[in-house]
């Protein structure tokens, strides 16, 4: 898959999260315990196992669910709209029959009217040529389309900074190539948590969550292959396990 030389290049919008000492706890579950980060790179990758929190951080910072310890600020405020968030399962995003509809959803808290909000979707869509899709029934898209449908309701609406989760899983290779291709092209930060470690590996920071806690920060390429080689040892730990017990 051809991928852009420099995914760092296209942010120019100044964003930036910190993570201070924050503890959270899901029932008995201990997720975060004195986390604290500095997310400030334009282009940010989250790999780890799954469990690790790499969606638990993401909510954190979209204020969907609230630390019992810790901060969580962005720079320039915590106002609303300024971190939008690409889900794992794009039904639990969607809210409105049609594309158009979904698309203009994101427009009317920025004081477009309706009227004025639909005639924007269906011109963001005619520019990515899509026009076809504007009348079409959420119903009637594959998977990787309606991950799609949310990829564009993100990019119509604009937020300062972009957390995708999971993005690729549902996507075929074309789909992969192109949310790679439009991740690199937006100016706004954009923070990938993937298993897909070819789509983070050239960026300039990719953090390894593991069990809650950072276990690598560092050049991408660094950070994903020793989490690479750590996934090795423990496949091959549990192979001989097996055959040990089976002896």
């Amino acid at each position: 898959m051809p991928f852009p030389s420099n995914p760092n290049a296209a942010a120019t919008v100044p964003a930036g999260i910190a993570i201070e000492n924050v503890c959270l706890q899901r029932g008995d579950s201990r997720v975060f315990d004195g986390l604290s980060l500095r997310l400030s790179e334009p282009r940010i990758g989250l790999i780890g196992d799954n469990g690790s929190g790499k969606t638990s951080l993401f909510r954190l910072i979209c204020a969907l669910d609230v630390p019992q310890a810790g901060l969580v600020t962005l720079v320039g405020g915590n106002k609303p709209g300024r971190v939008g968030m690409l889900f794992q399962n794009p039904d639990d995003q969607i809210i409105f029959p049609t594309v158009q509809e979904e698309l203009a959803l994101g427009l009317q808290p920025q004081g477009w009217s309706r009227r004025e909000a639909a005639a924007r979707a269906r011109t963001f869509l005619a520019e990515r040529g899509l026009s076809a899709w504007a009348t079409r029934a959420i119903s009637t898209l594959s998977q990787g389309q309606r991950q799609h449908v949310c990829w564009l309701a993100l990019l119509i609406a604009s937020p300062d900074i972009l957390l995708l989760d999971e993005p690729f899983a549902s996507l075929d290779l074309p789909g992969q190539t192109l949310l790679h291709a439009d991740m690199a092209r937006v100016s706004q930060q954009v923070i990938v948590s993937t298993h897909v470690l070819s789509h983070v590996r050239d960026f300039a920071r990719v953090i390894w969550l593991d069990h809650g806690r950072v276990r690598g920060d560092g050049p991408g390429r660094e950070v994903c292959a020793a989490y690479e080689a750590d996934v090795s040892v423990r496949a091959a730990a549990g192979q001989s396990a097996g055959v040990a017990v089976h002896a």
